[in-house]
């Protein structure tokens, strides 16, 4: 299957399951893959047979800074949710990884990964 892909989105919010969390915020990275047939598209060279990226990380980025969740599961659940309800694709894959969680330890991130499909 054809992807069209959105990677390291990058936004501040207030997501967690920790008071600090929010009140004080953090990063959240997020990455998309839109998974659909893209030959119509590569043939035609017409944006009506794709999907414009721009409205994805308007949706993706308005999900993220304007709404709350204590998850980030339930935060890729909802971003998965929306990509699918309001695209035209059989099948998402949505990551969203915390650089800097506040949970002691030395690692690079925190992350899930899901994926949905109609």
């Amino acid at each position: 299957m054809d992807k069209i892909m959105l990677k390291q989105m990058s936004f501040y919010a207030y997501h967690g399951a920790f008071p600090e969390e929010n009140k004080l915020g953090q990063r959240f990275m997020v990455d998309v893959e839109l998974r659909l047939n893209l030959q119509t598209a590569g043939k035609t060279d017409q944006l009506e047979h794709s999907i414009d990226y721009g409205n994805v990380f308007q949706m993706v980025q308005e999900i993220v800074e304007n709404q709350r969740f204590r998850l980030i599961e339930a935060l890729a659940e909802k971003i998965a949710n929306e990509l699918l309800t309001n695209f035209s694709v059989p099948e998402v894959l949505v990551r969203v990884v915390k650089p800097d969680p506040p949970i002691p330890g030395h690692y690079q991130s925190v992350g899930v990964e899901l994926v949905r499909s109609k």
